[in-house]
């Protein structure tokens, strides 16, 4: 299949705390030298944009030695932490912004939607934007009024179409950039983080839409978005971008599991000071009486979670339980030991709340344990994420794995032991 985006060694360096970037005379000698394909010479060594240290250089890489290829048709979604550079990508293929270094080719027309305001004219009516964007694409002007009553009521402004964007507001800005970006003509459609300002319905409408354009169209998406469940069920492809860096590049599925336990890959944990009334010492997740250092665990397994903590001052009432989440972070359950006893005060003293999860409750998957531990209506103790990871594997009771053509035979979230009985009739 042909290619419809590539990109190769791309990076983008910003000079922080500066406004302009040289003279006159320097813009020109650098123009000079990309005209000749010779790298910038002024280019400075500059610091990992990584937000969790300070660092001393004037000179950050948002992007640092990017390389990909997307395919024709595809539909691929972009997620990272925020600053992870994936607005500074999208702004490169869409020739917002220049990269450093490196080159893009693109095979075909692009749609871009980035942000809030870019694309439109803020004195235009949202009729001339209309036409001034499909003009932008090298449309006829009798091909976008074809369009234009598909746009009109997809963005539902037909009552404001003849009023100025600048009087919109965010949610009905971002719904008529949207419907252009869709259906006017263009091979490749990007689309950032902007669908957060519509509505859940708009929200819906645009993610059936753009399923619609790649699978049925068989246009080229890019989606950035930080809804794991609307990038899980648009996209086939993914990509993670850390700190500026390509990390992992795979099935969206794959992508996802990665993103999600990147900051938290351990078992168990320990260590958080209190608040002068109660601290966490340690939580795990274990297979039942066994201790030991792996996160994979069998769905034939019974495990133990388990949280330990001290009390400094007696307590009336506490809340001690935990969340389980799926992969894309999807509540599954929650549980509290107050919901099954009256007794919920706590002396002075150190304690340990385990609780069970049976065989055959869940599927085989990546999993999240989220801890809670509260004053009921007067403060949550651990301010802090206590978050722990685990696998599932799909084995029955007497050692059988469950595989077809590669691919785990069992594909729901839970995977409980219903049987009653089998008799022969």
């Amino acid at each position: 299949m042909a290619k419809a985006i590539r990109v190769e060694n791309i990076s983008k360096q910003y000079r922080l705390g500066q406004i302009g970037t040289g003279s006159l005379t320097h813009d020109l000698n650098r123009w000079w030298h990309t005209v000749r394909g010779k790298e910038d010479p002024y280019l400075k060594i500059g610091e990992t944009n990584d937000r969790t240290t300070k660092g001393n250089s004037q000179y950050v890489w948002s992007l640092k030695d990017i390389n990909f290829d997307i395919e024709q048709g595809d539909s691929v979604g972009i997620i990272g932490r925020n600053g992870a550079g994936k607005s500074t990508l999208l702004k490169i293929l869409s020739r917002v912004t220049a990269p450093t270094t490196g080159s893009v080719k693109v095979k075909g027309r692009i749609a871009s939607l980035l942000e809030v305001g870019t694309g439109f004219h803020p004195e235009l009516s949202g009729r001339d934007n209309i036409f001034l964007n499909g003009a932008i694409l090298g449309m006829r002007k009798h091909e976008i009024k074809r369009k234009f009553d598909e746009i009109v009521d997809f963005a539902g402004v037909e009552r404001y179409i003849d009023t100025p964007v600048k009087r919109y507001s965010s949610g009905m800005y971002v719904r008529l950039a949207f419907a252009v970006a869709a259906y006017l003509e263009s091979e490749i459609l990007i689309v950032d983080e902007v669908l957060a300002v519509g509505d859940a319905e708009f929200q819906k409408k645009c993610l059936g839409k753009m399923n619609d354009v790649s699978k049925g169209e068989g246009r080229t998406i890019l989606f950035v978005s930080h809804n794991i469940n609307a990038i899980k069920n648009l996209c086939m492809h993914g990509m993670m971008l850390q700190n500026g860096s390509l990390v992992v590049s795979s099935n969206i599925n794959t992508v996802i599991t990665e993103y999600l336990s990147t900051e938290i890959r351990q078992r168990s944990w320990c260590g958080l000071d209190g608040d002068g009334v109660v601290n966490i010492q340690e939580t795990f997740i274990r297979k039942k009486d066994i201790n030991s250092d792996s996160n994979r665990f069998f769905t034939a397994d019974e495990l133990e979670v388990g949280i330990c903590f001290s009390v400094l001052r007696p307590l009336k009432d506490l809340v001690v339980g935990f969340n389980l989440l799926s992969n894309d972070t999807s509540p599954l359950l929650r549980v509290f030991y107050n919901d099954f006893t009256d007794d919920t005060g706590f002396e002075v003293g150190e304690y340990k709340v385990l609780f069970k999860i049976p065989p055959f409750l869940l599927a085989n998957g990546s999993y999240r344990i989220s801890f809670d531990i509260a004053v009921p209506f007067v403060k949550k103790i651990n301010s802090e994420k206590i978050d722990l990871d685990f696998e599932m594997e799909s084995l029955d009771s007497r050692g059988n794995k469950y595989f077809l053509e590669k691919q785990p035979l069992f594909n729901s979230i839970i995977r409980p032991n219903l049987l009653k009985s089998i008799t022969k009739l």
